[in-house]
């Protein structure tokens, strides 16, 4: 039996562009891995940004730090849970498309707002200086558009998703003070 979702990388797909040579840190590529693996489960047919930030949450501290407390973060991944059982039933068969973004062609796998957060991880990284995008740079890309999955799912748990870039600046910054991350 064929996946529902190619196994190709990030790069294969498109997601990332052409002259991409530093792409996703090991942690991030990770992250696709196991949003896949959560898309194929969970019978969606592409990877949205629901699955990116349950597979960010669960594999990188410096994201969870950014968005609340121990209780927060369990009711968040209560919901992402959830998905497979009754709160993401809705989404089943449908693409996650706002509009709001201009989509990538070629995203097969990918809704076009998880390609265009993934590229825009990668645009993020470059301007603050790293090599390679890192979880933060996509929790900031997740929650550009409101209408995003994920955006939905932190707005639900009770996360200030308007905050989050601006505490991912402000966690950044202090981790460039004295080289050690928040």
């Amino acid at each position: 039996m064929q996946p529902r979702i190619p196994l190709q990388s990030a790069h294969d797909q498109g997601i990332l562009r052409a002259d991409d040579d530093a792409g996703l840190s090991a942690e991030l590529a990770a992250v696709i891995a196991g949003a896949r693996r959560r898309a194929v489960r969970d019978g969606d047919r592409q990877i949205d940004t629901a699955h990116l930030l349950h597979s960010l949450l669960e594999s990188d501290p410096d994201v969870r730090a950014v968005i609340g407390d121990p209780p927060q973060i369990a009711r968040l991944l209560g919901y992402l849970v959830q998905r497979s059982i009754g709160y993401g039933l809705r989404w089943q068969s449908t693409v996650e498309d706002s509009g709001a973004i201009p989509t990538l062609k070629g995203t097969g796998g990918w809704s076009p707002l998880a390609a265009a957060a993934m590229d825009h991880a990668v645009e993020r990284a470059r301007l603050r200086g790293g090599e390679r995008a890192a979880g933060t740079d996509l929790l900031v890309a997740l929650v550009r558009d409101p209408r995003a999955r994920a955006g939905e799912v932190l707005a639900r748990a009770g996360v200030e998703v308007a905050d989050l870039p601006a505490r991912i600046a402000r966690s950044e910054e202090y981790a460039g003070d004295d080289g050690a991350a928040c």
